[in-house]
This record gives structure tokens, sequence and C-alpha cells, in this order.
């Protein structure tokens, strides 16, 4: 691999680890993949907590986590230029050449998106979630992903789904837009050894307790299925706002023996749930993906699921039982699994799990994009300007001011630190061995041809 086809990857998004999440497992295999393939791999994101300043995790990955505290829902609170200074510092120092933001909901990834394509740097953002057309919220947010994918070289979205709900937020062209699914570690979420019994049938439920994640429908759904089925029980893990209308549920209809109540699990538990149970249910109300499906299904888990957004692209028809967003239907849906559970072989649904996802080839694919990225011609803040003009009336201009005093920050900056007196950081021993690694096996099939 020569240093042209070598990427230098700076992921940025407000949420990484500790916190933990579906954009956050995405970050942390993607970068791991990327380093085995002999990339180089930073992450940066905000303050968790203590842990500020610059960390190392398994690997060799670099994570920079920046002295700003989370504002709201862990994103940090807008400031458009005061990050302009560290971005660029981090920038030159890691002599990053692809800039990769994640999330639409993430502060830091627009800003880091904003100061890269300023400096002249090749961006690519991936969007993990659906958002709406007609609240206040998600008009605001659409408008915000109108400005920042305007002058984005590539996007990545995680379902054919949500490409389409990407694409008419923002008004990116279709053909800048890739579609690449999430994957999940199979090696980490195998089934149990023994078959379970059917004697008594688990409904595994792990997610967030919130409103989008259909928290309110469990609360319907769980005591019909209790009052159906006497050899049915639940196990509900994850915390949030809504975990107070269950236990309020639990204790209405005298299910403290049928409904286990876990709290917040982690991650490195969640397998350790899922194989005790026969069935995952997932009762999200807007979904792009669900890595929760994949993890369970790999595990050998048949999935009931609502069918919203990306969901049914996910699993085949004979892995997962789809319903529509109310009680009844998600009732009927519980009932269909139930019956088919005798002819589920988790073993063999763990196998297909490995041959349908895996993170290194969503690496392999997601390097394709950077290519494509570096292939896009290299233009001046003039030529870029009239692709935010088009963003709206009023909001266009603003764009394009916001743009402007960008650009002029810059520039300020580079007069009183020279990017030439910013010290470059030496790959880290591991990811020089990786490269040599790649070079030698690259230099042997070149002998072979």
């Amino acid at each position: 691999m020569d240093e042209q086809r070598r990427h230098r990857i700076l992921m940025v998004s407000d949420f990484f680890y500790p916190n933990f999440g579906g954009v956050e497992n995405h970050i942390y295999y993607l970068s791991q993949c990327l380093l085995k393939l002999g990339h180089k791999a930073v992450v940066m994101t905000h303050a968790y907590g203590n842990r500020s300043g610059v960390r190392y995790m398994t690997g060799g990955l670099k994570v920079y986590y920046l002295p700003w505290r989370p504002f709201l829902m862990q994103n940090t609170l807008p400031t458009f230029y005061l990050t302009l200074p560290i971005i660029r510092t981090i920038l030159v120092r890691e002599r990053i050449s692809v800039v990769h933001g994640h999330q639409a909901f993430s502060t830091l990834c627009h800003e880091a998106l904003l100061h890269a394509r300023t400096m002249g740097y090749k961006v690519v953002f991936t969007d993990h979630s659906l958002y709406g057309f007609a609240d206040v919220g998600s008009i605001h947010m659409n408008k915000v992903l109108q400005f920042t994918l305007a002058d984005v070289d590539q996007a990545i979205c995680v379902s054919h789904t949500s490409k389409e709900n990407t694409v008419l937020r923002s008004g990116i062209p279709p053909n800048k837009v890739f579609v690449i699914p999430n994957a999940v570690d199979t090696a980490m979420f195998t089934p149990a050894p023994n078959r379970l019994s059917c004697d008594e049938i688990v409904i595994v439920v792990i997610s967030r307790l919130v409103y989008r994640k259909g928290a309110d429908l469990l609360v319907e759904v769980i005591p019909e299925v209790c009052r159906l089925y006497s050899n049915v029980r639940f196990i509900v893990g994850g915390d949030g706002p809504k975990r107070v209308r269950l236990e309020e549920m639990r204790e209405k209809y005298s299910l403290q023996d049928r409904v286990d109540m876990l709290g917040a699990v982690p991650h490195a538990n969640v397998r350790s749930v899922l194989v005790s149970g026969h069935i995952f249910l997932n009762s999200s109300l807007t979904e792009a993906f669900c890595i929760a499906i994949l993890e369970a299904a790999s595990c050998g888990l048949l999935t009931v699921s609502t069918r919203v957004g990306g969901v049914p692209e996910v699993l085949p028809d004979d892995m997962i039982v789809l319903a529509k967003p109310v009680p009844d239907d998600m009732v009927l849906a519980i009932k269909k699994a139930i019956y088919m559970l005798p002819g589920i072989d988790p073993q063999a649904m763990h196998q297909r799990m490995k041959s349908l996802y895996s993170w290194p080839d969503v690496a392999k694919r997601t390097k394709v994009v950077y290519d494509r990225a570096l292939q896009c011609s290299n233009q001046d803040l003039m030529q870029r300007l009239p692709r935010y003009l088009r963003c709206g009336a009023w909001a266009g201009k603003l764009f394009c001011l916001v743009m402007i005093i960008n650009y002029l920050l810059w520039h300020l900056l580079q007069f009183f630190q020279p990017s030439e007196s910013i010290e470059e950081v030496p790959d880290t021993p591991l990811a020089q061995h990786q490269h040599e690694d790649m070079l030698h096996n690259f230099n042997e099939v070149q002998d072979q041809i």
C-alpha cells in the first residue's frame, strides 16, 4: 500500500465511548478495522466527566477528548468559531487527509466539517438517524444539515430508507450518497452453547426507555402478551424517562414475577442478557438501521420489530417478524414469533449473520468512499459560495457570511501561527508496523503478478 492509498482519517462526533449507543459502536469498530487495513484513524469527541485530553484505546486508536462539556443530550454548545483553533491544530498535527463526521445531531460534527472545508480538507458525512419534516426541531435540524452537506465531498447512510430521508432533508445530490449498513461483532455476540427449552418463553427488550424507542408501546403490549400466554416472561434492559411508566404497569397488573427490570445494561453484558431469551422485541417508532437487531440475531434470537425506517432492510424475512407500531399488531407479531420458535436454529442464525454483516467489509466499502472523496476537485471559497446561496433566500446569504468569516479567521490563525510551526506527531509504532506489513504484502502480490 503506497502513501497515496493510505488514508489518514479523523472521526468526529459528540457521541463516543464511554457513552454507549449505535453511533459510538460504529465509530469504534470502523476505526479499528481501518487501522487493521493499514490506514490511520483518529477520533475526536468532547470530554466525558474526567476523561479529557488524549487517550489511547485498543489497537492504538487515538482519541482526542476536547475540553468541551456536553450541553444537551451529550451535545456540546454550538460555538461556530471557538473550535476552529483546536480542530486546525489536530488536523495539522495528525496530517489528516479526510475528516469523517458522524450523526446529524452532533454539534461537534457540524463544526468540524465546517472548519475542514474552509481549510481545504476532504470531508465525508455519515447520517445514522431519520428525522421528520414538520415539527420545529426537525425543520431546524434539516436546515443545519442542508448547510453542512452543501459542500460535503461524499456522504454515507446506513440504509436505503436513510439515504432517501437524508437526500430529501438536505438537498444533497443522490449520486454523492453511498449506502453502507452497520455491522455486528459476531465474535462477541454468540449464541448460548445449549439451546434453551421452550417450556418458558423469554422475550428480551434492550433499549433506551424513551418515546422514540416505543417505550409507551411496551406498556400496552407486555400485559396483553402475559394475559394470553402464561409461560411468557419479559426481561427489560435499559433506562430512561419512560422507565417509570413500565414500573407502574408492572405494579398495576401484578407482573413483578414475569417482568424483570434490569436498568441500564453495560454493553459488555448485553450478550449475557440476550442469550437468556428466545425472542428479541424492538418497539422503535423511528429507526435508520438498529444495530440491536443484529446483535440479537447474532445471538440466535428471533426478532419481533416495528416496521419503521430502515428496519425491514436489516434481516431476512425468516429471521424477523415485522408489525405496525400499534399494540394490537405487535401482539399478533409476537404470537407468530412464538409459533415459529421451534423451527429456529440459533447456531445456524449466527453463521448466517457472520456472512451477512462484518465490520471489515464495512471498512473496505468506506475506504472506497474516501477514495472517491479524494478524487473530488479542489475549489476555492468563491467557487464554493454559490452552493450555500442555493440553501435559501435568507439562509443562503447567512450561510455565505458564516463561511466568509470562518475563512478570514482561518487566515488570521495562519498569520499568527503558521501551519509549519505546528509539530506533527509521529505515527504510533503499531500503526507503522501495520503499514509495513501491508506494504510487504502488497509488494509480494506485485512480485507474483
